[in-house]
């Protein structure tokens, strides 16, 4: 019998379901393994046509290249030449710095999106984290020896969030730490990561993104890179990233 839940798996992995319907359908994948089972296949193919889409874009250093080519005056022969060359030269001006930030921003953009899809993973998993607990005391002590760096973790007694384990993750080949939080009927993964300088993704500004569904909130700290990420309010996610910050600090 075919479950009703699975002509939404597509809106689910997409993130257009409802808020409402996305925390039913999260408690629902805990139950039905073929919902979970179909949701993880599709996001493994939606992150294997994205990876395929990158390998053939082209680099910025080339598209930069092909503008400064297309751009650049061939012969100086004659004197009426100049002021158009001049008027390109100060449009490049303009427009090299534009792209660039454009495609920072592009990168950065991407790079949450992906993150989102990795909690979405999480979340139709059947077993969603390694080690179970509430109690920061043990999750951090788990990832001693398992990865190339160390963090805090925050104390929650007097918050409304709650830990509920953590698992290894790993994003654009970096192994990194995913921790599960609980806000009522709102489950939150926190991804960090080592900021490294020859990922721009991994190393790009602090930003926030909002879409149908997911909030996400990213940092850099002490060599780190912090990803937030949920379907609660994002007052509530900016909250436990926050908290998170504070942890961090010696």
């Amino acid at each position: 019998m075919t479950c009703h839940w699975s002509a939404k798996l597509d809106l689910y992995v997409d993130s257009e379901l409802p808020a409402v319907e996305m925390a039913d359908f999260q408690r629902h994948l805990q139950t039905c393994p073929a919902c979970a089972a179909g949701a993880l296949s599709r996001l493994q193919m939606k992150r294997l046509t994205q990876a395929v889409g990158q390998r053939y874009r082209p680099s910025p250093e080339f598209r930069l290249r092909i503008e400064q080519s297309v751009g650049a005056p061939k012969t100086r022969l004659w004197l009426s030449r100049w002021l158009p060359a001049l008027a390109l030269a100060a449009a490049l001006l303009l427009v090299v710095p534009s792209t660039a930030w454009w495609l920072q921003y592009s990168r950065s953009q991407q790079a949450l999106a992906e993150i989102a899809d990795l909690h979405v993973a999480t979340l139709a998993s059947a077993n969603p984290v390694d080690v179970v607990s509430t109690d920061r005391h043990t999750v951090k002590p788990w990832f001693q020896g398992k990865l190339p760096f160390s963090f805090n973790l925050p104390e929650l007694q007097n918050s409304p969030f709650k830990l509920l384990g953590g698992r290894l993750a790993y994003f654009h080949q970096s192994p990194g730490a995913q921790l599960l939080f609980e806000l009522g009927k709102h489950e939150i993964s926190v991804f960090i990561f080592q900021n490294r300088r020859d990922d721009p993704s991994l190393s790009s500004p602090s930003s926030v993104k909002k879409n149908l569904t997911f909030s996400t909130e990213t940092w850099a700290d002490a060599g780190l890179r912090y990803f937030v990420v949920g379907d609660c309010n994002p007052t509530d996610l900016h909250s436990l990233g926050e908290l998170l910050k504070d942890a961090a600090r010696p």
